[in-house]
């Protein structure tokens, strides 16, 4: 498989973290997906969107069991 950003041919899968919002909050959400090493373009499968759409529900409707990993502070 080449990628379709830098036709690189180097693509293995990951481990990576993709990000849900739920308001001004960010859910990690990890998964593994072909990535291009040359570049970082990911690459998505129709199980995997599913799945993140899942997630996406579930965080909506409070159904997803989170741990906090730290924090972000604004300044006022």
């Amino acid at each position: 498989m080449k990628c379709v950003i830098c036709k690189g041919d180097d693509i293995r899968l990951e481990s990576v973290n993709e990000e849900l919002r739920s308001g001004r909050d960010i859910v990690l959400f990890p998964i593994k997906v072909p990535v291009c090493q040359s570049c970082g373009e990911r690459y998505y499968d129709l199980r995997t969107m599913k799945r993140l759409e899942e997630a996406g529900r579930d965080l909506r409707e409070n159904k997803l069991e989170l741990q906090a990993v730290g924090q972000v502070l604004e300044a006022v």
